[in-house]
């Protein structure tokens, strides 16, 4: 299995703290998905702090408007310093998305690392070259853009 690693940087002009509460709540996941992703959380988690053993169940449309049923866990947690979500079912052989935050005086420093494999060997390693990998990049630059208007 080939695994692909990807990182993301994103300073914002707000505390640690405002950071964390938006992101800490799984319902925000929608407000920086891209629209024609039609993302929708399936189990009710409105008002509810993330915690560890969470299950977050979705449907989303990634490519030509086809649904994917998707479960990620929520698997480890350091308030205010960092959280994990991996894919328990899904379309990826491996989904582990680590989402970093730190205080830099000026607001907050966010980093993202995210591991993946897609199943299906070298076949899966051709899709990811065709377009998996820039729609991934596509995601996280439609997500900064977002938060940058959010977050001004």
């Amino acid at each position: 299995m080939k695994v692909y690693t990807k990182k993301w940087y994103l300073n914002l002009p707000i505390s640690i703290e405002k950071a964390w509460i938006f992101f800490s709540r799984p319902e925000n996941l929608g407000k920086i998905t891209p629209p024609e992703m039609q993302f929708q959380i399936l189990n009710d988690i409105s008002s509810t702090d993330m915690y560890e053993g969470m299950m977050i169940h979705y449907t989303v449309k990634p490519v030509w408007d086809i649904p994917m049923r998707w479960s990620t866990e929520i698997t480890h947690i350091k308030k205010h310093e960092y959280f994990v979500d991996e894919q328990r079912s899904g379309p990826y052989a491996l989904w582990h998305h680590e989402h970093h935050f730190e205080s830099d005086g000026q607001g907050v420093k966010m980093t993202d690392i995210l591991h993946y494999a897609l199943p299906l060997g070298m076949l899966g390693q051709a899709v990811n070259q065709l377009f998996v990998h820039q729609k991934i990049d596509g995601i996280f630059a439609y997500r900064e853009k977002i938060l940058k208007e959010l977050f001004k």
